[in-house]
């Protein structure tokens, strides 16, 4: 009960500085073809930490491990800014995720990852005092997106995954990792307000 509302309070916190204005990594879009874009994405320093459950268990565990660590949950106490969206691709695959909050399936497990602001490099950043939150450095991708609104549910993301790959598969592009899903709002957000987005890097 009380790992569940420390997490809804640091949902609060964290998603009601989203709501007014939050840094998103920056990329360069190569195609836009409808709701479906491609992106290039620089190289990132992220902060993750694999999780077990279900997506939206997991979800709430992570954001809830790494949430600690932007708030002050260092070595310095330091508090650092949170960024947008929430993500999610597969652990067992190594893939240069862009958004700040990635979650990852494989086999029941997830890993959920947050990007850190620009301004950060590895070396800058504070060292966490949980050991489940590891640092790195991503290489520069492309990835191929897809956006809708809604609830993101398994199923949705299922079919939009679906829809991106047949997209991919159209113009004889080549996938070199999982599916992400990017989300970008508060969890009060109604459904059809909501931007969530699947991600699934290409080759260049």
């Amino acid at each position: 009960m009380r790992r569940s509302f420390l997490g809804l309070v640091l949902a609060l916190i964290v998603f009601g500085g989203a709501a007014l204005a939050v840094e998103e990594p920056a990329f360069r879009t190569v195609l836009q073809d409808g709701a479906v874009e491609i992106r290039d994405y620089p190289a990132l320093v992220v902060a993750e930490v694999t999780v077990t459950g279900g997506q939206k268990e997991a979800a709430s565990e992570g954001f809830r491990i790494l949430a600690g660590y932007i708030f002050g949950g260092n070595k310095r106490k330091q508090s650092i800014a949170m960024t947008a969206p929430v993500a999610q691709s597969r652990s067992s695959e190594k893939i240069a995720m862009t958004a700040p909050v990635a979650q990852t399936q494989s086999a029941g497990h997830w890993v959920v990852r947050f990007t850190m602001p620009s301004g950060y490099g590895l070396e800058t950043l504070p060292e966490p005092n949980d050991a489940r939150v590891h640092l790195r450095a991503t290489s520069p991708a492309r990835f191929a997106v897809i956006r809708f609104s809604g609830l993101a549910g398994p199923d949705d993301v299922a079919a939009k995954t679906d829809d991106l790959m047949t997209w991919i598969q159209r113009r004889h592009l080549r996938p070199v990792g999982p599916a992400s899903l990017a989300q970008y709002n508060p969890p009060w957000t109604l459904w059809f307000l909501r931007r969530n987005e699947v991600m699934i890097p290409i080759e260049p």
